[in-house]
């Protein structure tokens, strides 16, 4: 029998021999989420793991989700950083190319600060970074302290390669715009058939960052520099899967170092089953649950949900046309409309519009996203066409239409449309247009094709992340050997 002395070394020494893993999301909520669904797959396999957050961050989370929420376990502990800029007066998604240039410039000293920090304490030492594909600041971090680092890009597979051909386009004189009028002339639907893995796609489906015609335009800039990086990382990962993204994830086998296709990780953390470790969340705001016990009473495929994310802002104008085009179509509708989502003003609907739809329609602040998509009741989604969103809808076999903000949502909007049949776009924020496509969607021959489309794209999601053999899943259990036992 063991004395206490023996079972104390031997606990220390399996802290001692505990991998752990820093997890660094960019502080905006389409990004914490999926970095938060790795850090538990990863503690699940038997990490230890720091979460850092911004202070920013830290702050909403605790008002959206009270004291308790980033309390954390024993070995999963939330520590922050600052970012570097004031705070905001509102309770918002703070300015993206600002947050980009601040965590660039600022955040590298925190961060060493930090792993100093954690390697001095109680915890197992630092065995390696993941951070998100645009806060690659930690690779120097990483490099100093002699461990693997894993750069974690959120966007899809599609919209990642198209970052990485930025360099690319500049170089061929496509990028950035003569002027103002290629937006308007035609010129953003010159074809192009040269990038790695994908047919063909116009200008206007590659991120929107290249609409500029400012040579020196930051995000253009920074967006370059973080993809010429991401070539010093240990591994990328990207929240997709094989079967959906086929022939881009083969492409980047000969432009990066290896890359690990790990989702839908919304479905891979269902079989997550400690309760402490799921009740640990990220949403910003605060859900209402009420909108689920609203689709309970509604029938199948009833319910168009409407959510234009986190960051998408909306004038007043297209709010009402968008309002009107539900109203019209005389569909049942759930619509998350988020505080900030119309610029500088507060969100004012029609009166008439509320009337109208009084008993068919429920507004929202914000809801839990993946519990509507799977929920019966949704027949189809009007959406700004994030990746988290895309891939949420895909696994819950929900059809789209879709209103692409920025970034590397109009290359998303592109492949739903045109390459998986399972989206619309709209092309003109018109309230006519709008009832016809929603008519169209959950009515027509159409709506009918790419329904039956995204229920044998939701098999093939829940087959890459199912064991023994899925994709993703066997991706996954690669990726945890390397977080394990790479060296730099």
């Amino acid at each position: 029998m063991q004395s206490k002395e023996e079972t104390r070394n031997m606990s220390s020494l399996g802290t001692i021999l505990k991998p752990h893993a820093v997890c660094v999301p960019h502080p905006t909520q389409g990004h914490i989420n999926p970095m938060l669904k790795l850090a538990k797959l990863l503690h699940f396999k038997g990490f230890h793991i720091t979460f850092v957050n911004t202070e920013y961050t830290h702050k909403r989370l605790l008002k959206s989700r009270g004291p308790d929420s980033i309390k954390g376990l024993p070995s999963f502990r939330f520590e922050t950083i600052p970012d570097g800029l004031p705070e905001p007066l509102v309770d918002a998604t703070q300015h993206i190319p600002s947050l980009c240039d601040s965590t660039r410039r600022t955040c590298l000293p925190h961060f060493r600060n930090l792993l100093t920090k954690i390697n001095d304490s109680d915890a197992p030492p630092v065995s390696c970074i993941v951070s998100d594909g645009v806060m690659s600041f930690t690779l120097d971090a990483a490099e100093e302290l002699g461990v693997p680092q894993l750069l974690f890009w959120t966007p899809s597979a599609c919209g990642f390669m198209c970052y990485v051909q930025f360099g690319q386009l500049v170089e061929k004189g496509l990028v950035p715009l003569k002027d103002s009028s290629c937006i308007t002339n035609g010129y953003l639907e010159t074809t192009i058939d040269w990038i790695p893995g994908i047919k063909e796609i116009r200008l206007r489906d590659i991120p929107s960052f290249i609409r500029t015609t400012d040579v020196d335009d930051f995000m253009l800039e920074f967006l370059q520099w973080e993809c010429g990086r991401a070539r010093g990382a240990s591994a990328i990962i990207l929240n997709t899967f094989d079967a959906i993204e086929h022939d881009v994830l083969d492409a980047f086998s000969s432009i990066l170092p290896p890359v690990y296709s790990i989702g839908p990780l919304n479905l891979l953390v269902k079989d997550i089953d400690d309760q402490d470790l799921n009740a640990i969340q990220s949403n910003l705001w605060k859900e209402e649950l009420e909108c689920v016990e609203w689709l309970d009473t509604k029938e199948s495929n009833s319910v168009v949900y409407v959510n234009f994310g986190s960051i998408t802002v909306l004038t007043n104008e297209q709010l009402i046309e968008f309002a009107w085009g539900l109203a019209d179509s005389n569909k049942s509708f759930l619509w998350v409309i988020r505080p900030d989502v119309v610029g500088g003003e507060n969100v004012v609907l029609p009166p008439k519009f509320v009337e109208q739809t009084k008993n068919r329609g429920l507004l929202s602040s914000w809801c839990p996203q993946e519990q509507v998509l799977a929920h019966p009741a949704i027949g189809g989604f009007l959406t700004h066409s994030g990746w988290n969103s895309t891939l949420e809808s895909v696994c819950g076999g929900v059809p789209m239409i879709c209103w692409p903000f920025f970034a590397e949502q109009q290359t998303n909007c592109r492949f739903c449309c045109k390459e998986w049949g399972i989206g619309l776009e709209i092309e003109d924020v018109k309230r006519d247009k709008i009832e016809s496509l929603v008519r169209e969607l959950m009515d027509g021959e159409k709506g009918k094709e790419m329904k039956k489309k995204g229920l044998q794209w939701k098999e093939l999601a829940k087959s890459a992340a199912s064991g023994p053999n899925g994709s993703s899943f066997l991706n996954l259990e690669n990726l945890v050997l390397l977080c394990r036992n790479a060296k730099n």
